[in-house]
Order: structure tokens, then sequence, then C-alpha cells
């Protein structure tokens, strides 16, 4: 199904649903090198002293729209609760309200949420009885993660969210994206002296990145499984 969704995403945006790969970075550090970097001689590279010191840390919610790579209003702030992951997904719909979504993200508990179960209601306007919707931990669709992630994954919803097989967080494209910002942005080489001046430099980092890198993945794998 994820798979799939990547290759479809261009034919999707032509129909007005867009495709997102969401997740979160979380135990982003603010390090701050003790000691200048001593810049690079002839036959000799940049030296980078390995002592710093700890200055926060923070973490980042992300959605990566498959069929351009546009990093799309990121949540960059420590915490990472159920109403920070409902918040994330609320900015990413209100850059088209009326558009259909599908988001690509995994198991974790704030995916399958009370919060995004009322969210869906109230924006796709859905007339749900109370019975059916039901009590968390008690009945109804609100009973356990199982229950609402069925509800969150439907089909005929203008809002879904579809979710990675259980160990296989890697197919998530944002994953990918994760990996760059920690090259570009969080390698050993940065210094930041805060936790301000860390998330000021993400998003400083992320309007780059949309402006001059985003793009189109080139996903080749189909889903297959893997010979070991």
């Amino acid at each position: 199904m994820v798979c799939r969704l990547y290759k479809e995403a261009p034919l999707l945006e032509a129909q007005g649903i867009h495709v997102y790969s969401t997740d979160e970075k979380t135990g982003i550090q603010a390090l701050e090198h003790a000691h200048e970097a001593e810049p690079a001689k002839p036959e000799q590279v940049e030296r980078v002293e390995q002592e710093y010191h700890r200055r926060g840390t923070s973490g980042l919610i992300a959605s990566r729209r498959v069929h351009d790579g546009q990093i799309v209003a990121p949540l960059i702030q420590p915490t990472r609760t159920e109403a920070d992951f409902e918040q994330h997904i609320r900015g990413v719909i209100a850059q088209d309200p009326q558009a259909g979504y599908r988001f690509i993200v995994d198991n974790l508990n704030t995916h399958q949420s009370e919060a995004l179960v009322r969210m869906v209601i109230e924006l796709e306007e859905l007339d749900i009885d109370p019975q059916t919707l039901g009590k968390k931990d008690k009945r109804g669709i609100l009973e356990n993660m199982q229950t609402r992630s069925a509800f969150l994954s439907d089909p005929a919803h203008r809002i879904q969210f579809i979710y990675t097989p259980a160990h296989a967080s890697w197919l998530n494209q944002v994953e990918c994206w994760f990996s760059v910002l920690t090259r570009r942005l969080l390698n050993k080489r940065s210094s930041f002296e805060s936790v301000e001046q860390l998330e000021k430099r993400i998003a400083d980092w992320i309007a780059y990145y949309n402006l001059h890198l985003a793009k189109t993945y080139n996903w080749k794998y189909e889903g297959k499984l893997l010979q070991f």
C-alpha cells in the first residue's frame, strides 16, 4: 500500500489528493563546541574539537509532500504529544482545506489518537453517533489503538492515515529526509548556543531546502519480500 502510494502520488495530486510522509525527529541536541574549529590548511582538513556543552534539546514533526519533496508546516519544539501531532496535521491541512489527504505514518500511539479521530470527524463534518464513537478505553471507535487506526485508515475518508507495517518505519520517505537534515545541518561541525538558535537554524534550513533542494525521490522498492 505504501509503495503504491509513492508511485501514484503524482496522479493523486492531479486529482486534488495530497500524499504526505509524516513523522517526528526527537532528541535533537543543541551542542555548542567548547572551542572554535581550526580552519583548513594546505594538505590539512578542518579540525573540530570534540569537547562540547549541552544547551538543551528540541524536536521536529515534519510532513514531506511526496510528489515534489516540499516540507510543509514543520513543528519545531521539544514536545511531541498527541495534541502536538494533531496541531501539525491541522497545519498541513490548512494549506489546502478542501483537498484530500493521505498521510503515511508509523504505528506510534500519537498517530492513532483520539485527537486525530475527533479532528477527522470535525474537518469532514461526519455524522457519527455518540454510541458509535464510544469512549477511550471503553467502547466504540475510540476504544483502543486498533479501533482508532481502523477509523483513521478508512479509504472512504477525505483525510486518511496509512500505516507502515510493523518494524518497517524505514518505508516512510520522511526518514530519508531526516538523514539529509542530519548530514547537512546537525553534523559534528554544527554548533548551537541555545535551543532557540537550534530551532531557528532548523527552520531557516527547511526554508532553504524547500526553495533550492526539494525534489521527488526516485523510489524503486515495490514492497517485495527481501531475500536474506
